[in-house]
């Protein structure tokens, strides 16, 4: 399947996603402890001991800094341009009111660019994996992205993260930019998203301001199915704003 020498770290990523996806799934079992909600956002002690656990095994088993959600940068080594980027539950919000469109994101990047992810949806027992330049799978079967090159038929994902302007001249903007495709649907997981125009479910993500984290391990994936994408600075540090595409809407 994999022939790039980056499969080791990507057979690391996805047993450290299988590890946090046990500890998730029993802790929908018990009642969904919430540790902070301000404004739009949502922390939930699932992502806190998922990331502990994720973080762990990969400083254990790969020579890679981490930039994780709710750590910041955990160092491993000062030599290395690699590193993961985590989300330890993307989708916190879906996860805590039993909508099932929810996570595990593990990413590789070398610099400014995605190299592998493995994203796992667990609820539905969905293991994403890539590598750019060498294919991306769901359950060990190959997934591509769409030809659907007019956007008039082509379905967008997009979202409002916590730092989205909710002025009138963002929301006009944001209706401009969308109304243009057949389709819009909004997940709540930004990865999630970015796995739906990996496998040819839809053709477009594109949202302003999204973390690093909730799209590094999508990015790759996407590629790596033949994907394109597009990134620029959003507000502050390890925000940017994503259009990402099959490659043939554009």
């Amino acid at each position: 399947m994999y022939t790039s020498p980056l499969k080791k770290y990507l057979d690391v990523a996805v047993k450290a996603a299988e590890m946090a996806s046990e500890l998730l799934l029993q802790a929908k079992q018990a009642p969904v402890k919430i540790n902070s909600s301000v404004n739009k956002d949502i922390k939930l002690d699932a992502d806190v001991q998922s990331e502990s656990l994720i973080v762990k095994y990969l400083a254990e088993n790969s020579p890679y800094d981490i930039l994780s959600e709710e750590s910041g940068t955990v160092k491993t080594s000062a030599d290395q341009t690699l590193r993961w980027i985590v989300d330890p539950l993307d989708g916190s919000l879906n996860f805590s009111r039993d909508f099932d469109m929810y996570g595990v994101s593990i990413g590789l990047w070398d610099g400014g660019q995605p190299v592998l992810g493995v994203i796992y949806d667990f609820n539905h027992g969905k293991m994403y994996t890539g590598i750019v330049g060498d294919g991306a799978y769901c359950n060990n079967q190959k997934i591509q992205v769409s030809n659907i090159a007019d956007r008039k038929d082509s379905i967008i994902a997009t979202g409002f993260p916590v730092y989205s302007d909710f002025d009138q001249d963002s929301l006009l903007k944001f209706v401009s930019n969308i109304q243009v495709y057949k389709k819009v649907r909004l997940l709540g997981s930004a990865a999630l998203s970015l796995i739906m125009v990996a496998k040819g479910s839809m053709e477009v993500y594109m949202e302003d301001n999204i973390a690093i984290w909730d799209v590094a391990a999508g990015l790759a994936i996407l590629e790596a199915a033949g994907g394109y994408y597009e990134l620029s600075a959003g507000k502050g540090d390890n925000y940017l704003k994503v259009f990402a595409s099959n490659g043939q809407v554009k």
